[in-house]
């Protein structure tokens, strides 16, 4: 059994991770910065979501001794320029929760016609502050006017998935993994591993 350390607080990230690399014969045992009592913040100064995956992943290895898999996602509307980007979990300001940020961007996006929007997934694995790998998944979709659904967390009840016609929080948690933009990249994860790339 090969440890793997999480590099979030994010409970609803913790989740679909371990949802997604707890599955198809692994091998891993994930834990999270909770787990290990871990309270220090890494700044997350990149200008994107790779550098920030890349700073997170690198910081928590140096610090745990454990092999790390940081992640940095979010949102990128074609209407903002792809706004709210990198700021996506710090849109509304530090300590927002959820709903003050999806009303910021319902507010900005009041007038635009082009909804077009992608979620966007970077993560990396590192080991003593060296980076193994990187990979990036993205998804598709659209922002709605108002939000539909109760699961998921963060943009997910604004943002339609135009091949099921519904938001990522109208999904269940199984069908969010089959298309999500984490679950693309975190395939990247789980076949990297399966070659044996945490020996």
């Amino acid at each position: 059994m090969t440890d793997l350390l999480l590099a979030t607080r994010n409970r609803g990230k913790a989740r679909e991770i371990g949802a997604f690399l707890g599955t198809g014969g692994a091998g891993l045992r994930l834990l999270t910065l909770d787990d290990l009592g871990i309270a220090e913040d890494v700044e997350e100064t990149g200008s994107t979501f790779a550098e920030n995956a890349r700073l997170k992943a690198g910081h928590y290895s140096r610090l745990s001794g454990l092999d790390t898999l940081g992640d940095d996602s979010g949102l990128e509307v074609r209407a903002l320029g792809g706004r709210p980007g990198v700021l996506s979990a710090r849109y509304a300001g530090e300590g927002a929760g959820d709903d003050a940020r999806i009303a910021r961007l319902l507010a900005e996006m009041a007038e635009a016609a082009d909804r077009r929007a992608r979620f966007v997934s970077a993560v990396c694995l590192a080991r003593a502050g060296a980076e193994l790998a990187a990979f990036i998944g993205t998804a598709e979709g659209e922002i709605l006017r108002a939000g539909r659904g109760v699961n998921g967390f963060g943009y997910d009840p604004v943002f339609l998935y135009p091949p099921l016609g519904r938001t990522f929080a109208e999904l269940s948690l199984e069908e969010k993994n089959r298309v999500s933009h984490r679950s693309r990249a975190l395939a990247q994860v789980r076949e990297f591993i399966r070659l044996g790339g945490l020996r």
